[in-house]
C-alpha cells in the first residue's frame, strides 16, 4: 500500500521528509520499507513518526540516481512489451474464435502498436526531465 494512503507525509527542510503513519504501528514497517528500496536513505523512527534524511547530491550520486533511473525506465519498457503481448495473445485468440474478423485483427494490432510507442516515449521524455533535473 502506498505510503500517502495510510500516513501524511511533510517536509521538515531541503532534505527531510517527515512521515507520520495514522496508526503508530506502521512506524517499523515504514523504516523497513524505506530501507529496503535501496535508494540511500537514512531512516530514524521517534514518538512523532519517520524521518527521512535525503543525503547531499553528489556527482557520485547523481551518477547513481541516474543509472537508476534508466533501469527503471528498462523494468518500465518491459512490463509495456509484455502487456502488449498479453493483448496481441487476446485479440489472435479472438480473430481464431470468429469473434474478430482478419481486418479487425490488424487494425486493433496497429492502434495497440501507436499505444505502445506513445507510452514509451512517455517514459522516455519523463526519464530525460528527470536527468536533466538530476544534473542541474
Amino acid at each position: 500500500m502506498p505510503v500517502n494512503q495510510v500516513a501524511s507525509i511533510a517536509t521538515e527542510g531541503p532534505r527531510n521528509l517527515r512521515i507520520v503513519p495514522w496508526d503508530n504501528t506502521l512506524n517499523k514497517v515504514i523504516e523497513k520499507a524505506i530501507n529496503d528500496s535501496d535508494l540511500g536513505l537514512s531512516v530514524s523512527v521517534d514518538e512523532k513518526g519517520v524521518r527521512v534524511l535525503f543525503p547531499e547530491l553528489t556527482s557520485e550520486r547523481r551518477a547513481g540516481l541516474i543509472k537508476l533511473s534508466k533501469q527503471k525506465l528498462e523494468d518500465a519498457r518491459i512490463s509495456v512489451r509484455m502487456e502488449r503481448d498479453k493483448v496481441w495473445d487476446d485479440i489472435q485468440e479472438k480473430e481464431k474464435d470468429g469473434i474478430l474478423t482478419e481486418d479487425e485483427k490488424f487494425r486493433l494490432k496497429d492502434e495497440m502498436q501507436k499505444i505502445v510507442d506513445e507510452a514509451g516515449k512517455r517514459l522516455q521524455i519523463l526519464t530525460d526531465k528527470k536527468e536533466l533535473e538530476m544534473n542541474s
